[in-house]
């Protein structure tokens, strides 16, 4: 059985964590140094934003590539990266009032900039990648997904372990 969404546990660590750390993989595969950003839930899904487009940095790598790890506290996992933009008004409404909730406590200026039209068209949906289900027993991740089985701890659930920038 292919398993792709998130979990409750994975989408209430996501929710509780004040910051995501992303680690955008290059076109090689190998993971970017990872990078802390502000990350939100609306219903099921998880999505990140920079508070403006651009084709460089860490958005502009996940532009490119499409794929990411991400960690959180007691998360960390191999996730595809969807383009959404503003996306539908509703959609929009939902993630900026999320980061409005989640982020309220830092002030209007730091969070105008992160719900603002420009941010908006950078809002990133992360979805786990796929994963098979083995009968009876953890999850692995689909050959060619580039990570660690979700959820397993140990020097298997952390391929970059040890990896330091150039």
């Amino acid at each position: 059985m292919m398993i792709s969404a998130w979990t409750t546990e994975q989408l209430d660590r996501i929710d509780t964590a004040d910051e995501l750390r992303i680690a955008v993989r290059r076109e090689d595969g190998s993971p970017r140094r990872p990078l802390p950003i502000w990350v939100v839930r609306a219903g099921g899904t998880v999505y990140v934003r920079t508070w403006r487009r651009r084709e460089t940095g860490w958005f502009g790598g996940a532009l490119r590539t499409r794929r990411a790890r991400i960690s959180v506290p007691g998360v960390e996992t191999d996730v595809a990266v969807e383009d959404v933009g503003a996306g539908p008004a509703e959609l929009r409404a939902d993630v900026d009032a999320s980061y409005r909730a989640k982020y309220g406590r830092y002030g209007r200026s730091t969070l105008d900039s992160m719900v603002s039209d420009a941010a908006a068209a950078s809002t990133l949906r992360l979805v786990p990648e796929p994963r098979v289900q083995c009968p009876g027993g953890e999850p692995e991740v689909v050959p060619g997904s580039g990570g660690a089985t979700p959820g397993r701890s140990g020097p298997t659930a952390r391929p970059w372990a040890g990896w330091r920038p150039r």
